[in-house]
């Protein structure tokens, strides 16, 4: 963060002095978790009913804060006094963003693989120079403007995942930190029981797209018609990446290897190059596309965008993390979250990686699907069975339909059961596992990783370590 005097940070939120120096400096962070306070630091206060972080002012001045952001007095705290602290937050981060103008700001978005590309944008533009991101997929109304206050001067790139759950979500996110190049990489049905449809989906992901200046770049999927149709609501210049003809920078001649990973040729406007990449999954053709759409944007130029790719690797957990166990079994840990999108390229990995070896899909419920959740569910069943994957085993009842869809295919050679939750799920696991499995183990947030942490301990207590080799899909 740039230094700021508190009057500095009070003019920019809106908030008022009590019992500070309005000449004291803020040099260190903008923290809301007073364990992580150290000198300098701004604390941001949130009231809560369970957890205020009012009762924690003292504490954080007591361990170098200069003062606290908050919506209330604490006696004998200095305070920043605001009515909102989240919305001052966000002030405050587009104050700093606003006196960084060497700073390109980066914004994605998508219905699915939103933290994968941002990992692998980041991997790109911090070969060029210094880089600020979120960890995991840290992108609401706290994450954005967080991750903003950690830029400073010498912060080149600052690459920002945006999430939503209703329009007008991204343009916030965008008021807070204004895009100068915007991602859109796909439109699906992930929350589609918070938007009520696949168009009011793309028209909140659109919001990306026009929040650009003029002289910013929007990268639009040309695989996707809805996506590519977003060129009309921007004044940026576009550019489209994708497998079609009509992708500026595309993939041309894929193949696959039998650990699932992809190579091809890098077409541009410049040239070609051949890209091996390192990452699991025939999806990430379309997310190192976007990167290196990017990264053509930013000067790197081809033959090292081609290298680059090739070594960009998993920093988000549980997104396609494959590891290798000792007893032969290769496990896809991709439990971080699930819609019938990232389910439908999990469960294709799979059957990438699984050519002649035995499947197994270990599937738990997709939440937010709304009017959506029963057909997504069979669909995804479905798609399991067609895509012949041996063994299903779907945990929970909420995820009954995708047994219900897998059994509903009549020339499927495989076998599905439904199980009640993870811990009945590993017993079957570790009955049934023999050498050369290979399981997949996906998801929403709900416990369904605990299935994939214990296929780690089985892996540890057998005297292997989990290796990482992929990338994420969610």
């Amino acid at each position: 963060m740039i230094a700021l005097s508190l009057a500095e940070v009070a003019s920019a939120v809106g908030g008022r002095l009590v019992a500070a120096d309005p000449d004291a400096t803020v040099t260190g962070p903008v923290e809301f978790d007073s364990r992580k306070v150290r000198a300098g630091a701004l604390f941001v206060a949130f009231p809560g009913e369970k957890v205020d972080g009012h009762d924690y002012a003292a504490a954080a001045v007591a361990a170098g804060a200069v003062a606290v952001l908050g919506t209330r007095e604490v006696p004998g705290v200095p305070m920043v006094l605001v009515d909102d602290a989240l919305a001052a937050m966000g002030r405050l981060a587009r104050a700093v963003v606003d006196r960084l103008p060497g700073l390109t700001v980066i914004g994605l978005t998508g219905s699915s693989g939103k933290t994968t590309t941002k990992d692998l944008i980041a991997q790109l533009a911090a070969r060029l120079g210094p880089t600020v991101a979120p960890p995991g997929s840290f992108n609401n109304e706290l994450g954005h403007p967080y991750t903003a206050l950690q830029a400073g001067p010498e912060t080149r790139y600052l690459v920002m995942e945006k999430g939503a759950r209703g329009v007008g979500h991204v343009r916030y996110l965008c008021d807070v930190v204004p895009p100068r190049i915007s991602v859109v990489l796909n439109v699906g049905v992930a929350h589609i029981g918070e938007f009520g449809s696949v168009e009011t989906i793309a028209l909140a992901k659109g919001e990306l797209v026009e929040a650009l200046p003029a002289d910013g770049l929007a990268v639009l999927n040309a695989d996707d018609p809805l996506v590519d149709a977003m060129a009309s609501r921007t004044v940026a210049r576009v550019i489209r990446y994708g497998e079609a003809a009509h992708a500026d920078v595309r993939a041309e001649d894929v193949t696959l290897d039998d650990r699932g990973r992809a190579a091809y040729t890098l077409v541009t406007p410049e040239g070609t190059a051949p890209v091996r990449l390192g990452l699991t999954g025939r999806h990430q053709v379309g997310n190192t596309l976007a990167a290196a759409a990017v990264a053509r944007e930013l000067g790197m130029p081809l033959t090292e965008t081609a290298v680059a790719l090739g070594e960009l690797g998993l920093v988000s957990t549980r997104r396609m993390d494959v590891f290798e166990r000792a007893d032969g079994v290769t496990v896809i840990d991709d439990s971080y979250n699930a819609n019938p999108a990232s389910m439908a390229v999990a469960l294709r990995a799979l059957a990438g990686i699984g050519r002649e070896r035995r499947t197994v899909a270990v599937l738990g419920y997709m939440a937010e699907l709304g009017p959506f959740e029963r057909d997504g569910h069979a669909e995804v069943g479905r798609l399991a069975a067609e895509l012949g994957v041996d063994r299903l085993l779907v945990v929970g009842e909420p995820a009954a339909p995708i047994h219900e869809g897998a059994t509903s295919v009549g020339d499927w050679g495989g076998e599905s059961v439904l199980l009640t939750d993870q811990a009945a799920a590993v017993e079957m696991l570790r009955s049934e596992l023999r050498p050369g499995d290979v399981v997949l183990v996906k998801g929403s947030r709900y416990r369904t990783w605990e299935v994939a942490d214990a296929l780690r301990a089985d892996a540890a207590g057998d005297g292997s370590g989990p290796t990482a080799t992929g990338g994420g899909a969610a």
